[in-house]
């Protein structure tokens, strides 16, 4: 009995202390954010914007808001100012809520959700032009270029003519140099110089098309790109390759980008041209060798891609192709002096096969007459 009233005791300070270290909140109410908008404020970006609720508690209270992205892509994050910026394909509309969060120690109190959402473009979705795909590289002299293309939408009328913008942070440019299919509508694009930066790790790159009819509204279209994933990387720059006794020996030097080497891995292709044998090697430095057979002649190519410095891109094309090894074909007098004797042999068995088809036939070609004097 005394152990049960000890343990009755101690539950009863227990729940007592627990009481005594929550804050007079029970009485506290939480209301939601008021003036809550949503603003595009530039090619797929919105602008959330919200203030306080002025029948709110401050005392010694932390407020902060929970943001919710319904659509086009579901996201949660909590905030402590009154305004966030989001980027988000905004062709088929955008939903959003945002709440009240009170805090006080370990206790959290939420007001009700605020909701607030923007309408899809006007236009029917059949119209909107499909299956973009864009690619970006770096040139010579450390400029990004920019080449996309994209097919009419299913639904767009024959006059549909569309126009492509892309937005990289805050600047925006229309494109003036397309291509047309042959129904002379357009359907690429290219900048030879954008205001990408190749030394940012990525970055989205906003692509918006959209278009104009006599006998429709386009619907217009937007994607977003990560920077580094559609960049085409470049060749690797001066491959070498040399036979050092049984091993093959292969370097070159890593492709132009403003990224260091070890950003960098390779595949290295080497073709036997004798056996026919392929194979493709993974390489994450820039240099290589590997022990062959000399009797054979080789093939060889490279090509790079992004490795662990950003998100992998598009692989280079192969280097040109280097040959390395001996083989039957690898002198040219040799070979010419096979041929001619090859075709000689040849020409003298042909002519003596005619020859010798003449002969057989000459007996069965009767005499010619034998004219009688009288």
């Amino acid at each position: 009995m005394v152990c049960v009233m000890r343990v009755f005791l101690i539950l009863l300070w227990t729940t007592n202390l627990v009481q005594a270290s929550v804050p007079q909140t029970a009485g506290v109410q939480v209301f939601p954010p008021v003036n809550f908008t949503l603003t595009v404020s530039a090619l797929a970006q919105v602008l959330l914007q919200w203030k306080p609720n002025p029948n709110q508690e401050q005392k010694n209270y932390t407020i902060r808001y929970d943001v919710k992205i319904l659509s086009p892509v579901p996201e949660e994050y909590d905030t402590k100012k009154t305004h966030s910026i989001r980027t988000a394909a905004l062709h088929n509309g955008f939903s959003a809520h945002v709440r009240t969060l009170l805090l006080h120690d370990d206790l959290q109190m939420r007001s009700d959700w605020v909701k607030e959402k923007l309408l899809p473009l006007p236009g029917a979705p059949e119209t909107s032009v499909t299956n973009l795909s864009c690619v970006t590289r770096i040139t010579i002299s450390s400029t990004v270029s920019l080449f996309c293309t994209w097919l009419p939408g299913q639904g767009a009328p024959e006059d549909t003519e569309y126009f492509l913008f892309y937005r990289y942070e805050t600047y925006t440019e229309e494109c003036q140099d397309y291509m047309k299919d042959k129904w002379n509508r357009n359907t690429e694009c290219r900048f030879l110089v954008t205001r990408i930066d190749p030394e940012e790790v990525d970055k989205l790159i906003v692509i918006h098309i959209n278009g104009s009819s006599k006998y429709a509204t386009i619907k217009p279209f937007q994607q977003l790109f990560n920077q580094n994933a559609i960049e085409k990387v470049n060749v690797p720059r001066n491959v070498t390759v040399f036979l050092e006794q049984n091993d093959l020996l292969a370097t070159w030097e890593k492709p132009i980008s403003p990224f260091p080497e070890e950003c960098f891995e390779y595949e290295f292709y080497l073709f036997n041209l004798k056996s026919g044998n392929k194979q493709i090697v993974k390489i994450s430095s820039n240099d290589f060798r590997l022990r062959i057979d000399v009797t054979s002649r080789y093939s060889i190519q490279v090509r790079a891609n992004h490795h662990i410095c950003c998100t992998r891109g598009f692989w280079s094309d192969w280097s040109e192709i280097i040959y390395v090894g001996k083989d039957k074909l690898e002198n040219p007098v040799a070979w010419i002096l096979t041929v001619l004797c090859v075709s000689t042999c040849c020409t003298f068995l042909l002519v003596a096969i005619i020859c010798k088809m003449t002969i057989l036939r000459a007996p069965l070609s009767p005499p010619p007459p034998t004219p009688h004097c009288k």
